[in-house]
């Protein structure tokens, strides 16, 4: 475990770092009035920026008390309750102010849609992921709101039931294999994401003696939440509104999967015979400590601590040793970008998946079934 001598205080100056993204709003309304290149200014000021960010600030390895109350950690909880209502704002009011300006012609307006995607992927579907996370039925709906603001309400299903329980196994669709593409396996990932998010929901019901369409199914929440929110679009911007809408969706979703692509690559459960797989350790999941990086995404880069304590809030997450679990050499502002270019991805990471391998597994010495996503037969 790493370093608890100076442990974080859990003050408003502690949290501020953590509200960086309050701070990106202002930036897509100077794009929106301005067009031109100030549309660059929000993937610029996101991933390009916080890479230059950590690259500067460097990495902290100290780690909270796991055990802090929620009262403890108000502040740090509050930017996760306040963002939803600034997301929907963001969306239709810039759909509302954008789809009959004369200022900006279509490119413009595409281009704006992309970085308002950029947003509420990079934040919106982030901070979803750590309210859906919490028992709060308020948390619950927010988390909700947010995903199916971007079209993928079912998110919520596939990751608590699918994900966290299946990582690192054949299984789950979005654990990546060694040597796998990012963009050929993009749309397999989230046609098996949403096929197995729905068979998870329809076991549970099943387990009630309930039918697969019964109204308990949250699909029928995630499906009239975005139909509300696609006909909100269209009722501001009409059928532009709707695209903008949809723009916006498609790129959040893409970084959402793009992310997931590198939260695991290459890093499976052993395989312990008749179906089952060892529990699930820090080790099966990619950590980082780079500061800038984890203010943006709420320690999401902590993701080691995450899988083995998923309930654990954003402020309390742990980081470890390289002998308890593996260190990407960037944060993800970085390594997405290396994920874009396959043979680059592969040149960083496959040597660090076969060190992992050596490291935590020397006993296994046939990786091919693994490789291909299949069970391993026992040796």
């Amino acid at each position: 475990m790493a370093d608890m001598a100076h442990p974080p205080s859990f003050n408003l100056p502690a949290a501020w770092p953590f509200w960086a993204s309050i701070a990106l709003l202002p930036i897509v309304g100077i794009a929106a009035s301005f067009g031109g290149w100030t549309l660059l200014l929000v993937p610029l000021s996101t991933w390009w920026l916080f890479g230059t960010l950590d690259a500067a600030i460097g990495s902290t390895d100290q780690n909270a008390d796991p055990n802090a109350p929620d009262s403890a950690i108000r502040w740090h909880m509050a930017v996760t309750l306040l963002w939803p209502a600034l997301q929907l704002v963001l969306i239709f009011g810039t759909i509302a102010f954008t789809a009959d300006a004369t200022h900006l012609v279509l490119w413009e307006k595409i281009a704006l849609a992309g970085g308002i995607g950029v947003l509420t992927g990079a934040i919106g579907i982030n901070y979803a992921h750590e309210l859906m996370h919490q028992k709060s039925r308020l948390e619950g709906w927010l988390a909700d709101i947010l995903m199916t603001s971007v079209l993928y309400g079912h998110f919520r299903s596939e990751h608590l039931l699918v994900h966290h329980r299946y990582v690192g196994t054949p299984r789950d669709y979005v654990t990546a294999k060694k040597g796998q593409n990012f963009h050929r396996s993009l749309f397999p990932t989230l046609w098996g994401c949403l096929k197995s998010a729905w068979q998870a929901e329809v076991t549970l019901l099943a387990r009630r003696a309930l039918p697969a369409w019964h109204r308990r199914n949250p699909f029928w929440r995630y499906g009239l939440m975005q139909v509300a929110f696609a006909l909100l679009a269209y009722g501001l911007g009409g059928a532009f509104g709707l695209a903008m809408f949809g723009i916006q969706a498609a790129v959040a979703v893409w970084q959402l999967e793009l992310v997931n692509f590198v939260e695991h690559y290459g890093l499976t459960r052993k395989y312990l015979g008749d179906g089952k797989y060892e529990h699930v350790k820090p080790r099966h999941s990619w950590n980082n400590t780079r500061k800038a990086s984890n203010w943006l995404l709420i320690n999401l880069q902590r993701h080691s601590d995450h899988h083995f304590k998923p309930g654990r809030r954003f402020p309390l997450l742990q980081t470890y040793g390289e002998d308890e679990a593996p260190e990407l050499p960037f944060g993800y502002p970085v390594m997405t970008i290396l994920a874009l270019m396959p043979p680059l991805w592969r040149h960083v990471m496959d040597p660090r998946v076969k060190a992992w391998r050596k490291r935590f597994y020397p006993e296994i010495e046939d990786w091919m079934p693994y490789n291909k996503g299949t069970n391993p037969m026992p040796r």
